[in-house]
């Protein structure tokens, strides 16, 4: 038989301390994506200028990857406030 009292323990780590932590990691990963869009934005515009195509294919690459991974960091600080908002009202 299974107990029907069973729930997790909210009180292991507060929503501040948890609130915290991921908005720290996810500002390293906004830092580290803006970085890496600067640096492949130079290597695709370099690359165009002299011609050279393999230098722009993958500049090209990434500037999209980087404009992706800084969409993904944006799209987890709203999934943290929203499950940190239904875990409040539970």
């Amino acid at each position: 038989m299974i107990p029907q009292d069973i729930s997790p323990d909210f009180s292991a780590v507060s929503g501040n301390t948890l609130a915290s932590v991921v908005g720290a990691l996810l500002t390293i990963v906004l830092i580290a994506s803006v970085a890496s869009l600067i640096a492949s934005a130079i290597c695709w515009a370099y690359g165009e200028a002299n011609g050279n195509y393999q230098l722009s294919a993958k500049g090209k690459a990434g500037v999209l990857i980087a404009l992706g991974a800084a969409a993904l960091s944006g799209a987890g600080v709203a999934w943290m406030n929203f499950l940190l908002d239904v875990g409040k009202n539970m």
